[in-house]
């Protein structure tokens, strides 16, 4: 409805603004006197030479039958009414009155039938007024006609026996206007008389008619078509938008997924990928919800261990009296209260990582940098367990991405320490880093055991633990592949792992290759 009434309004200010023709009207009244002028000077020459006398006794004058004849014959024709007023402001002629024997008779045309175009006419007219009132402008002076007509009821006949040509428009009261000229009758530059023509505007009131008439066929043609716009837009843009909005809503209020979000992918528009935008965030909240789901299960599945653990040793430690089963049982309590608190703190930080990530500001990070700080702070846990670390670097050109130096240097400490934990003595682990078309490819390549044939993917798991023989159990919660490739993937890379095979065939090593986007 807003969309309609926003359209029909400015289409309605623009119909008002053309519906009302004052311009026009005037350049039609202002073409209409000067016709009228001419035909006055004219017929004005006309009497002049015609119904005029010179007599040296009685001077020069007009002869009164003689003008009244040229008077009615000259605008017979016409709808023009021709007056005669001699020089003392006297009427002589009157084209609307006929002598005869029976006396004077005036002429008057009868009103043609009431039509709906003269009613139309007539609301335009009120509407005219309506306008001339709010814009505050003069109103024409009426015209009045008295019985016995004298020049000095009309301005403009005193000031055509003075010699000048003058023009008056006045309103009539029946609802047009009537316009005037008056021109003086020379003879010899001397000034005998004054012809007056007036006539009414029914001519310029039906040429405005007209033109409205015309402006208002257009106008309705362009309501049906803002209309119909107005409906199509509507069905194109509000209603989608509002389909949308309650679709959104049933998804927020309801706690099952039967409600989804209309698919307007065939729109190849703002509304088309709006939707495509609501459809793929509803989906990744989805997603969130069940990878939280599976985070909390298996934070609760994880903790029980060491829970049941714990709650074992320390009911069986109240009722040991031997001193040396009760401390093998206390240690049995320390280590299961180290792996809760290891559990917690990685737990802790997986379940903030999407939300510090989301908040800490990326920058430029050069690998390059960052891989010989990882090696220079790990030699000396590498050196203890007699283990080598070769740094393999591209020299020639830069290796710069753009991220979270924190995060990616977590990435790599967590890779190497795993290399670290199994890899044997007197070993190599090799860091490499290199650029490849548009990407960065890190490796940590160590040789060790390498990883169970079809766990590849599976060590990336949450709580997934795949630890060497000798190694104390619950030193680790499982997390740190899990949160590495969730720090990789949030940078718009991946992380990969396989094995290292040798000529024989048989596994040498395992290999971590990240790839991350250049910036």
């Amino acid at each position: 409805m807003r969309i309609l009434a926003v359209n029909l309004l400015a289409l309605g200010f623009l119909f008002a603004g053309m519906l009302y023709l004052d311009e026009y009207r005037r350049g039609l009244i202002a073409a209409e006197l000067a016709t009228m002028r001419s035909e006055a000077n004219l017929f004005a020459a006309a009497v002049g030479e015609s119904a005029t006398f010179a007599d040296p006794n009685k001077g020069e004058g007009v002869i009164t039958l003689m003008a009244q004849q040229m008077v009615r014959r000259m605008v017979e024709t016409s709808r023009l009414r021709a007056r005669l007023f001699d020089e003392n402001g006297l009427l002589v002629a009157d084209s609307l009155l006929l002598g005869g024997p029976g006396g004077t008779v005036q002429i008057e045309e009868l009103p043609a039938p009431r039509t709906e175009s003269q009613r139309l006419a007539a609301l335009l007219g009120a509407y005219d007024r309506v306008l001339e009132r709010l814009w505050s402008r003069e109103d024409l002076p009426t015209y009045t006609e008295n019985t016995v007509q004298k020049a000095r009821d009309y301005p403009e006949a005193m000031l055509a026996l003075a010699g000048e040509t003058a023009t008056t428009v006045r309103s009539d009261p029946g609802g047009g206007m009537v316009l005037s000229v008056a021109v003086p009758v020379q003879r010899y530059k001397q000034v005998l008389a004054a012809l007056m023509l007036t006539r009414g505007s029914a001519d310029i009131d039906a040429a405005v008619l007209q033109v409205r008439l015309d402006v208002l066929k257009w106008f309705l043609a362009a309501l049906l078509v803002t209309v119909l716009l107005s409906i199509y837009l509507a069905g194109s843009i509000a209603r989608p938008i509002r389909l949308l909005a309650e679709a959104a809503q049933r998804v927020r209020r309801d706690r099952h997924r039967r409600h989804t979000i209309p698919d307007f992918g065939r729109r190849n528009d703002e509304i088309g990928q709006l939707a495509a935008a609501l459809r793929e965030m509803t989906q990744a909240l989805w997603l969130r919800i069940d990878a939280n789901e599976r985070f909390a299960a298996d934070v609760a599945h994880e903790l029980k261990n060491p829970l049941s653990s714990l709650r074992s040793a320390v009911e069986t430690a109240a009722r040991v009296k031997d001193g040396e089963r009760r401390q093998k049982l206390m240690n049995i309590i320390l280590d299961d209260v180290g792996r809760l608190d290891r559990l917690i703190s990685d737990i802790s930080d997986a379940s903030r990582l999407d939300a510090e990530l989301s908040r800490e500001n990326s920058a430029s990070v050069d690998m390059k940098q960052l891989l010989m700080l990882l090696v220079e702070v790990t030699e000396a846990t590498a050196q203890q367990r007699q283990i080598r670390l070769v740094l393999d670097l591209e020299d020639r050109r830069r290796l710069v991405v753009n991220g979270v130096e924190s995060r990616l240097m977590q990435v790599f400490r967590n890779l190497l320490a795993n290399a670290l934990s199994f890899s044997p003595a007197s070993s190599v682990i090799t860091l490499r880093a290199r650029r490849e078309n548009t990407s960065i490819i890190a490796e940590v390549l160590d040789q060790g055991p390498g990883i169970p044939e079809g766990r590849e993917q599976e060590i990336f798991k949450r709580f997934y633990s795949e630890r060497p023989h000798d190694e104390k159990f619950g030193q680790h919660s499982g997390l740190g592949l899990s949160i590495s490739k969730q720090i990789v993937e949030t940078h718009g890379g991946t992380i990969v792992a396989r094995n290292l095979r040798g000529p024989s065939g048989k596994v040498a090593g395992a290999c971590f290759v990240v790839r991350l986007p250049l910036e």
